[in-house]
């Protein structure tokens, strides 16, 4: 077995950082764009009177550097050559990413707006599986050049990890000549919809609440007459772009449909696995940075004349948690790779327990890090002038939205137990 990373990979990574050094860090320093990583980022992040959205500033500093990224050949890594990217594989994501979370807050990959200098697209994948020609050309490349955003309109306010009993309705509708779908209903944190173009509604179109089939996506334009913003839901780590929103005898012509008609749960299940393991990776790679970062401070820290890591209570809790990131890293490395190297769908046939394995595991990992960082760094710690709280506070949520972990666990539980995957039918 051959654990080495690819001699191709070191070198890609070596001209990331190169171009981070370069370009990333400039702008990151000048007129004052600091303030959205130093002690005043939440602050300066949010517009508290615009009902707690993204400040305009900090969006346009996110663009700068996806624009610069995208220049340098970097933003579409992992987006098919065909739309200009390098056909980046799960692996490579992952190294990159965890590599990327390892250096801290930056704006080279700020996890808050899901943004880095290496994109992450799953739009692209669903689009180029489910879309007609005209929806890849429209939402691909429009997706890349700025014209089209999609939101993804899963939730609901009553029905969060069961999507089969949602609420919101679609019914055929033919509207001048025009066969098409009324919607009505409502969906909650619906990341992004300032900034959407579109809102990818999933909709119950046939069959009872409960049924996996029956659900359709449909592509509803925002703004659209009916379609309201109801409140903008602030969170633990601001700003917010997450919406409560009402669909009121909205209509859409049948070409907005993505997908086959009543299958669109399965088009909404079918990528998580790519975001879910480069997720798990950026999880752990800040467990690695806080507990680096807590091992040199209790190296300069010297309390009653002695280093404050020659402590056995400092040391011990953090080499725990060091031994759980070598352990999940080759796990994520591992599972990556099994990934690239099998048909798409035999992924959720026979490893998708392993990427369930690796996230939720890593996004508790993270918050454990985190915490202990706070408390081998004491008062300063529990600070914003350290990073470990914004870390706790953002990762904290994808214990609860990339698929809640006792969901995960619930997937992991039926392979183990022979209900679904490879064991299926082994114990009768």
């Amino acid at each position: 077995m051959d654990f080495t990373i690819p001699q191709e990979l070191e070198d890609y990574y070596a001209e990331l950082e190169k171009f981070i050094e370069d370009t990333i860090v400039p702008l990151e320093q000048q007129d004052d764009n600091i303030r959205f990583f130093d002690h005043r980022r939440e602050n300066a992040r949010t517009d508290w009177e615009r009902e707690g959205l993204p400040n305009h500033e900090w969006e346009e500093l996110l663009g700068k550097a996806r624009k610069a990224a995208d220049e340098a050949g970097h933003w579409r890594f992992s987006a098919p050559k065909k739309y200009g990217g390098k056909d980046g594989s799960n692996l490579w994501m992952a190294v990159i990413r965890d590599r990327f979370a390892q250096r801290g807050l930056g704006l080279h990959n700020d996890l808050q707006n899901e943004h880095s200098i290496v994109g992450n697209f799953p739009f692209v994948a669903m689009f180029e599986t489910f879309g007609t020609e005209e929806q890849k050309d429209e939402f691909i490349f429009g997706g890349f050049e700025g014209t089209r955003r999609v939101a993804f309109g899963l939730t609901e306010a009553n029905h969060g990890s069961d999507a089969t009993h949602m609420e919101t309705r679609a019914v055929r509708e033919t509207r001048d000549g025009v066969d098409g779908w009324l919607i009505n209903g409502e969906k909650m944190w619906i990341t992004g919809m300032h900034v959407a173009t579109h809102c990818a509604m999933f909709c119950r179109t046939s069959g009872e609440d409960g049924d996996a089939r029956g659900i359709t996506c449909l592509l509803v334009p925002n703004p659209t007459e009916g379609l309201e913003i109801e409140e903008w839901m602030w969170t633990f780590n601001m700003p917010t772009d997450h919406p409560r929103l009402s669909v009121n005898n909205v209509w859409v012509p049948e070409s907005a449909m993505l997908g086959q008609e009543g299958l669109g749960l399965a088009l909404a299940q079918s990528f998580v696995h790519q975001n879910r393991i480069r997720q798990a990776a950026s999880s752990l790679g800040a467990a690695q940075f806080c507990i680096e970062e807590s091992v040199k401070y209790a190296r300069e820290r010297k309390p009653f004349g002695e280093e404050l890591a020659k402590n056995q209570a400092i040391q011990f809790p953090l080499v725990e948690l060091a031994t759980q990131c070598e352990m999940l890293r080759l796990l994520i490395y591992k599972t990556a790779w099994e990934m690239d190297n099998m048909p798409h769908e035999q992924i959720e046939k026979t490893i998708s327990d392993k990427v369930s394995m690796c996230n939720y595991w890593a996004n508790r990992l993270v918050c454990q890090a985190a915490d202990r960082a706070m408390q081998v760094h004491g008062g300063i710690g529990y600070s914003r002038h350290k990073p470990f709280e914004h870390i706790y506070r953002h990762h904290r949520r994808y214990r609860i939205t990339e698929g809640a972990e006792e969901i995960q666990m619930r997937k992991v539980a039926a392979y183990l137990f022979g209900y679904l995957g490879p064991k299926r039918g082994k114990y009768g």
